[in-house]
């Protein structure tokens, strides 16, 4: 086993590599780039090494300065976490040649699967079923169009390299090939600088079902199934294990191919081999495909260990150290059922844009397992992906595992910030999901409900009117010779309290009053128990109770400005100005568009609110700039 070990990456992954190496007694060293020089993962490190700026190309995608930390700390190998630089065959070697190890596949495994084509060929070969398509290099449109025919529609161009749903069109009739196939290789070479696609029968109920595989070079082993059928935009949402409907036959057809595609490339580490699965007529052996194979840990890995009773980078440590295989495949079951629900910092009304913002509140619900790379506290980075945190759920049956990650999301607040966690909990009481009926279309189908915002309870606005009047932790012992002294409480809309009592209070809101009392357990509503919680910001007060409510704190002393940003285009989130498509004095319509923001690892254009001129361009391609700033100004409208 190492002594010392780097690990080339941030957030929840790095903090979950540290928690097995520290159980196994090997040292870590955390890289950090300027943005994370305070992250959780670098205070959790045994030694933290400084590699760059905040950009990743800066910083994590730096190997010779991750190579050179290795090497300056005494660190014999780097575990690459997912991401960045951990399926780059190039870094792989440079690390060997260094005389160091590689936690994971060799390079020649990576790039054996690294483009979809070429993997494709190579699965064909070795006997894993890979869905009907044209994988070739002629990539002249009036062949790619021929093979489309061939296939049969609908079909579906993919890029070959990438992921992500870029440079991923679905086209239902011949007519539309020419069009999507011009848009698919403009995004993939943008994406990825490859134009080049594939053709590929396009599965009209498909579920996305993954096999965890491990491999030490010469044998290797499956863990059983991931079901990520719960996808927005091609992006996993939640994952289980193991899959809904799943019968034995199936499980074994797709387990063996998976070891047989592990296998075939000499695989060593931890793997997903995933396939597309035909789920129209159930889950049958002969309706599943290869689509690729990911020659990394993922980031739904939590949910086969806690089926299977495996730590995957414990056995990551091991076989990348010598050892050989832990366990043979006839040692291998599954134990109940398990989630996991990605919690980012996204607003999903406003079409799930990342969000930014300091995590002033924090706190998981209980009975779940949590992985996360910040503390209350710390900075949502416009830099980096905007995870928050992984919450995952066990138990001896998918009702009930499903039924404790609804309670888990329930039970997390988050304040500082607005997050996805509503859609999530939505999804896990989604009547379809919970009776396993699942496929990639779900969320598209039911987005309105799943995104639509509830009514706050009035239990909410009462407790949120007693944290505005400042009396949410009590309310003394004081006493009025008469009737309770009722006041008004600057709220929207305006509301009154009167106190009663030592913890008692009544709350009048425009249509109803609620009788409140502080027991030792917290608030109680109307003869209720809440459990609600409170933080009380600089602008807003947030009140859990069941979810999230926010309420904007007003300022009776505050007046309302003049003028306004009417004319003003204002950047949404923190992020890079990569392009500006006016100049002052350009005249413009509605919806025109006039820059381009880069946040988050996605690129969002900006778009002129009404018809107007510029009178003055703030901003440049290359600028950073914050949350807020003033980009682009059209003249002022003429009064009428």
């Amino acid at each position: 086993m190492f002594q010392k070990i780097l690990i080339a990456n941030r957030g929840e992954i790095a903090c979950r590599v540290i928690d097995t190496a520290r159980r196994l007694g090997v040292a870590t060293v955390a890289v950090y780039s300027e943005a994370d020089a305070g992250a959780r993962h670098v205070a959790m490190a045994d030694e933290a090494v400084a590699i760059g700026g905040p950009a990743p190309k800066d910083s994590y995608l730096r190997g010779e300065a991750i190579i050179a930390a290795a090497l300056a700390t005494g660190a014999q190998a780097i575990h690459p976490g997912y991401g960045f630089l951990s399926e780059n065959p190039e870094f792989v070697d440079a690390i060997e040649a260094a005389g160091l190890t590689f936690i994971g596949p060799s390079g020649d495994a990576i790039r054996a699967m690294g483009l979809k084509d070429a993997a494709k060929a190579l699965m064909s070969r070795a006997g894993v079923p890979v869905v009907p398509g044209y994988h070739g290099d002629n990539q002249d449109p009036e062949h790619l169009a021929g093979a489309a025919d061939a296939v049969g529609y609908p079909v579906l161009i993919k890029a070959v390299a990438g992921g992500g749903g870029k440079g991923m069109r679905r086209v239902d009739r011949p007519e539309e090939f020419a069009a999507a196939l011009a848009s698919a290789q403009g995004e993939a070479t943008t994406a990825f600088g490859n134009p080049a696609v594939l053709i590929e029968k396009y599965v009209e109920k498909p579920r996305h079902i993954e096999v965890q595989v491990f491999g030490d070079g010469t044998r290797a082993v499956h863990l059983f199934e991931r079901d990520c059928s719960l996808q927005r935009r091609h992006q996993k949402v939640i994952e289980e294990a193991p899959a809904p409907g799943m019968t034995p036959e199936m499980r074994a057809a797709m387990g063996q191919a998976a070891v047989r595609a592990a296998e075939a490339i000499g695989y060593s580490g931890a793997g997903t081999v995933e396939f597309i699965v035909d789920a129209s007529d159930g889950l049958r052996p002969d309706r599943f495909w290869f689509m690729e194979m990911n020659t990394r840990l993922q980031v739904e890995h939590p949910v086969t260990e806690a089926i299977t009773g495996v730590d995957l980078v414990e056995w990551q440590l091991r076989v990348a150290s010598g050892e050989r295989l832990p366990a043979r495949q006839e040692d291998l079951t599954i134990k109940g059922h398990a989630f996991e629900a990605r919690l980012y910092a996204e607003d999903v009304p406003a079409g799930f844009l990342p969000a930014t913002g300091r995590l002033a509140h924090l706190r998981f619900g209980p009975g779940a397992r949590i992985e996360t790379g910040v503390r209350p506290g710390d900075a949502i980075s416009p830099w980096y992906d905007p995870m928050i945190a992984k919450v995952i759920t066990h138990a001896p049956t998918r009702a009930a595992a499903l039924n404790a990650l609804a309670r888990a999301l329930d039970e997390t607040q988050v304040a500082g910030t607005t997050t996805n966690i509503g859609f999530l909990a939505a999804l896990a009481r989604h009547p379809g999901f919970a009776l396993g009926d699942v496929d990639t279309g779900l969320i598209a189908r039911d987005l309105e409900s799943l995104t639509a915002e509830g009514a706050t309870p009035p239990a909410a606005r009462a407790l949120a009117v007693i944290a505005a009047a400042g009396l949410h932790q009590g309310t003394g012992s004081g006493f009025t010779l008469w009737a309770p002294l009722s006041r008004p409480v600057p709220f929207d809309p305006p509301a009154r309290i009167a106190v009663t009592g030592p913890g008692r209070v009544t709350v009048t809101l425009e249509d109803s009053t609620h009788d409140c009392a502080l027991h030792p357990d917290g608030w109680w509503v109307d003869g209720a128990k809440t459990g609600a919680a409170f933080h009380i910001g600089a602008d807003e007060i947030t009140v859990f109770l069941r979810g999230a409510h926010r309420f904007a704190r007003i300022d009776p002393l505050a007046r309302a400005a003049k003028g306004g940003a009417s004319g003003l285009t204002l950047a949404p989130m923190p992020g890079l100005v990569k392009a500006v498509f006016v100049a002052a004095g350009a005249e413009v319509a509605a919806g025109t568009p006039l820059a381009i923001l880069e946040a988050m690892k996605m690129e969002h254009t900006l778009l002129a609110e009404r018809a107007g001129t510029v009178a003055e361009v703030l901003a440049a391609p290359g600028d950073q700039v914050e949350a807020g700033a003033a980009l682009i100004r059209l003249t002022e409208e003429e009064a009428a």
